[in-house]
C-alpha cells in the first residue's frame, strides 16, 4: 500500500501560479503510475494529468495543456503539479492518486489509492 498527502493549495489571483506536491509513503513509489484529478463543487471528479512510473509517458487534459505540468521525483517519493496561468475555472479540490501499474490512466476508477485533497481557489 501507499499513503498520499497533498500540499501546496491555496488562494491565488487569476494568472498566478501554484505548485502542488504529493508526498508518498509506504510501498516503493516508483512501482506506481500517478495522476492528478480535481473536483469542483457540484461537479464530477475530473482528470487533470497522469505520469507513468519513469516519467516517460505523460498525458494531460486539454483544459490544462500548456498551463499545467505533472512531474515526479522517485528519489524523493513525491509527485508535483506545476500550475501556471491559473483561471477561476481551475478552482477545485485537487487529488493525487496512485495506480497499481507502471502505466498511467485518465480514468479515476483505475487508481487504487487517493490523497485527502488540497483546495485551490482562483479569484478573478
Amino acid at each position: 500500500q501507499v499513503q498520499l498527502v497533498e500540499s501546496g493549495g491555496g488562494l491565488v489571483q487569476a494568472g498566478g501560479s501554484l505548485r502542488l506536491s504529493c508526498a508518498a509513503s509506504g510501498r516503493t513509489f516508483s512501482y506506481y503510475a500517478m495522476g492528478w484529478f480535481r473536483q469542483a463543487p457540484g461537479k464530477e471528479r475530473e482528470f487533470v494529468a497522469t505520469i507513468d512510473w519513469s516519467s516517460g509517458v505523460i498525458y494531460s487534459a486539454d483544459s490544462v495543456k500548456g498551463r499545467f505540468t505533472i512531474s515526479r521525483d522517485n528519489a524523493k517519493n513525491t509527485l508535483y503539479l506545476q500550475m501556471n496561468v491559473l483561471k477561476p475555472e481551475d478552482t477545485a479540490v485537487y487529488y493525487c492518486a496512485a495506480r497499481d501499474s507502471p502505466y498511467g490512466s485518465r480514468w479515476y476508477y483505475d487508481y487504487n489509492y487517493w490523497g485527502q485533497g488540497t483546495q485551490v481557489t482562483v479569484s478573478s
